[in-house]
């Protein structure tokens, strides 16, 4: 009897366990659930989580996830406005706001995923073909630095007419405000890859909401230039670095002709200062010597002009000297013996050697 029965006991403990799993149904924290009767929904979305229950074999539920879903493009060729192709990868991030009103326009997150390939990707096309290159691949928002006004340029004459109107307005009791000159680059704005994605974002948000999606963010993960782009910027980047090379040197060049002529300037006056000071004191010595010369002669003169005599034989009588003099030399007298006669006064001897017919000495 129990055999015969074990059969029926076990299809009744799966038709119960069939029907309770078809009323009971989960709903945990990270989803939100719309119950369908025959692909229609009956109500609106559960995100309360907990226990829940359905009729069984006619409602079905539809799970959506309620966290933040990421969503990844694939990178893209896109022209600039000013013509230069651009290769784009995007990336964006994503939440099901509207349940119900998703699961009717798009179904399941695998055709929102191919519905926002093409949206995000329109409008991504969209913004950067409406600007330039430089503004597609700069990474923040400025204005473009206006380039300094050369001599020759009508920047550099508006300055300084403008400079020489407020020098002749500077006696005015009100002074004259400056108006500044800015260049075409000054007033144009130049957006960055933020304000640019902060763009992609509004365009595709205006058709998102009739799909019960909310677009966070979108993002550019990559800008890479085509080949023709690359060498034309690396061009550009190179004839730029020149050019501020250029200046530095130019630059250096002045400082450094500068700098020696005020080197120059400083040594001429160096050596000036010296040479006078140089003169000064070989005057001062002279001067002091013809006075020592002086009064040694005044306080001896025979023996002043021995002295110098001796002084002039040193320097004349030098190796093998010959000296052609007369005897009645003053050169010669203190050689013959007659500088011993104190009585008379005699010249010194001259210093240079000379030569003269009558006499020799060897």
């Amino acid at each position: 009897m129990n055999r015969a029965f074990a059969p029926l006991l076990v299809v009744i403990v799966v038709v119960v366990v069939a029907v309770f799993s078809g009323v009971f149904y989960q709903v945990n924290e990270r989803e939100q659930v719309i119950i369908t009767q025959f692909g229609r929904p009956i109500s609106g979305p559960i995100t309360k989580p907990g226990l829940k229950m359905k009729v069984p074999f006619v409602q079905t539920v539809r799970r959506f996830d309620k966290r933040i879903l990421e969503w990844d493009g694939a990178a893209e060729q896109i022209p600039t406005l000013d013509k230069r192709f651009i290769l784009l990868d995007t990336t964006a991030r994503w939440r099901i706001v509207k349940p119900l009103r998703f699961l009717q326009s798009v179904g399941n997150e695998r055709s929102a995923q191919s519905r926002l390939d093409d949206i995000i990707e329109s409008a991504a096309r969209d913004v950067v073909s409406g600007h330039d290159l430089i503004q597609v691949v700069r990474n923040f928002q400025r204005y473009l630095e206006a380039p300094a006004p050369t001599q020759d340029s009508p920047d550099a004459a508006s300055q300084e007419a403008a400079s020489a109107s407020d020098e002749a307005s500077q006696d005015s009791t009100t002074p004259a405000t400056p108006v500044p000159v800015k260049s075409d680059a000054e007033l144009e704005e130049r957006l960055g890859r933020e304000e640019l994605s902060r763009l992609m974002a509004n365009r595709a948000q205006e058709i998102l909401p009739n799909l019960g999606i909310e677009l966070i963010d979108v993002n550019i993960k990559r800008i890479n230039y085509v080949r023709e782009v690359e060498e034309k910027v690396y061009e550009r980047m190179i004839s730029e670095r020149k050019r501020i090379a250029a200046r530095f040197r130019s630059e250096g060049d002045g400082a450094s002709a500068r700098i020696e002529g005020d080197m120059e300037r400083e040594l001429d006056q160096i050596r000036s200062e010296a040479y006078r000071q140089a003169q000064d004191i070989i005057g001062q010595g002279d001067a002091e010597a013809a006075r020592i010369y002086a009064e040694a002669y005044g306080a001896a003169p025979e023996f002043y002009s021995f002295v110098q005599t001796l002084e002039t034989y040193k320097q004349t009588m030098q190796g093998n000297a010959n000296l052609l003099l007369t005897t009645d030399s003053d050169f010669y007298r203190y050689l013959k013996g007659d500088g011993q006669n104190g009585g008379t006064s005699a010249r010194p001897a001259p210093r240079t050697s000379a030569a003269g017919a009558g006499g020799s000495v060897n």
